[in-house]
């Protein structure tokens, strides 16, 4: 993480700066005791988090907070004061601030601190991350419209934000779709080997290859319930196309916890995958 420190004693600022570079991952990369000055370089400069007094001459820690929160809401500040005053320490926390530090400053509580205000924001990020993932799943999934398109545009669509669409099983999956459309029939009713004219052993290696991409499906939609285990929305499609209890197994599976992971049921998916159309209507 990269600091700024800002104080109108030196000395509390070669503390801090000590404290904070203990830490082989965190930087100093401008301190200031001119609050003005601080507010210039914090423009120019890459900080996620300022430590700031609260009180100083010319300009208060708050208006400082204020000002950098405009053209930089992402910043994260830690005020550091003396005051003990109820209604100061209420104005600092409505500007935007994480947490206090008391002077005389405590090495323990500062390292503390600084610590939490840092898992804050990996946590911010690691969540802002999953949200955008998940966000781009669904949008690919709702960008398929119901009555424009056909089932097999539908599933071509699906495929893709399965993160599907290189493996070679997929045309094979595509290519059974549309017949399991035009023939109104599930998978289990296809004579594919008629329809296809193909040979048993032909329709065994297809299956290899629709089984080997539909498990890559599975491996990426359990990774993403791994990581947004609430969304209503993935755990629908995830029943729909691979049932509960092998999304449930894979996941573990990838997590460690066990050995095995789901099983990959054709039938299931295939028909599941034919059904889709009922999420977008």
């Amino acid at each position: 993480m990269k600091f700024y420190l800002v104080d109108d004693e030196q000395s509390i600022l070669y503390v801090l700066q000590n404290i904070i570079e203990q830490n082989y991952d965190d930087e100093v990369v401008g301190m200031s005791s001119d609050p003005q000055k601080a507010i210039n370089e914090i423009q120019l400069r890459d900080v996620d988090i300022v430590l700031v007094d609260l009180l100083m001459p010319e300009i208060s820690g708050i208006e400082l907070i204020q000002t950098v929160k405009a053209f930089n809401p992402q910043i994260r500040f830690i005020v550091i004061s003396k005051t003990q005053d109820s209604d100061m320490r209420a104005k600092a926390y409505q500007a935007g601030i994480e947490f206090f530090i008391s002077k005389p400053l405590n090495i323990i509580e500062a390292k503390s601190v600084i610590k939490k205000v840092e898992q804050n924001i990996q946590m911010s990020t690691q969540l802002s991350s999953i949200s955008s993932v998940v966000n781009k799943f669904n949008a690919q999934l709702n960008s398929v419209p119901t009555k424009q398109n056909t089932p097999t545009d539908r599933a071509a669509m699906i495929l893709k934000a399965l993160g599907m669409s290189s493996e070679r099983g997929t045309n094979d999956i595509l290519r059974v779709i549309k017949i399991m459309e035009s023939h109104q029939q599930n998978y289990r009713s296809l004579d594919i080997i008629a329809i296809l004219g193909i040979s048993s052993h032909e329709k065994k290696i297809m299956e290899q290859r629709m089984r080997r991409a539909i498990k890559v499906g599975l491996m990426n939609l359990s990774n993403q319930l791994i990581d947004n285990p609430y969304d209503e929305r993935l755990s629908a499609h995830a029943n729909n196309l691979f049932g509960y209890e092998n999304v449930h197994a894979q996941m573990l599976c990838q997590q460690g916890k066990q050995q095995t992971g789901g099983r990959v049921v054709i039938q299931k998916f295939m028909d599941g995958l034919l059904d889709e159309e009922f999420f977008y209507e």
